[in-house]
């Protein structure tokens, strides 16, 4: 997806939990906006990429983050309010997902109505986080 000659830095991580969005922003001076719920879905875990058959996840729509920790110079571990975890997104994970993230969406969308599956959460929970 990326060019391979491209190695993006990430120079800033703003979590917007009201709006579930992550502001990222890179090295080359471009900033994106990627929700809670594109970022959960397209986790680059094992969990959900399997062994080269990824798992539609879905009922993620009102996921938030609870939880950014860096991983060296190179990558952050999410931690989501629905307690996934297991996901490094790298810098480059990162980086494609952003520069994607409008056609990834799309393909998520249309592999939902595919299976006939959905994005609503299957018990609406009302989050308070406490700062």
């Amino acid at each position: 997806m990326t060019s391979p000659d491209y190695n993006p830095v990430v120079t800033a991580l703003k979590l917007k939990k009201k709006s579930r969005l992550l502001e990222v922003t890179f090295d080359d001076g471009k900033t994106f906006q990627l929700s809670c719920e594109m970022l959960r879905v397209y986790s680059p875990s094992a969990e959900v990429h399997g062994h080269g058959n990824p798992v539609l996840v879905t009922h993620k729509k009102n996921v938030n983050i609870k939880a950014l920790d860096p991983v060296g110079n190179y990558a952050v571990k999410i931690t989501f309010d629905d307690g996934h975890n297991t996901g490094l997104f790298s810098w480059r994970v990162l980086y494609d997902l952003a520069t994607h993230q409008v056609d990834l969406w799309e393909k998520y969308l249309a592999r939902l109505r595919a299976e006939k599956a959905s994005r609503e959460p299957l018990i609406d929970m009302a989050v308070k986080y406490h700062n």
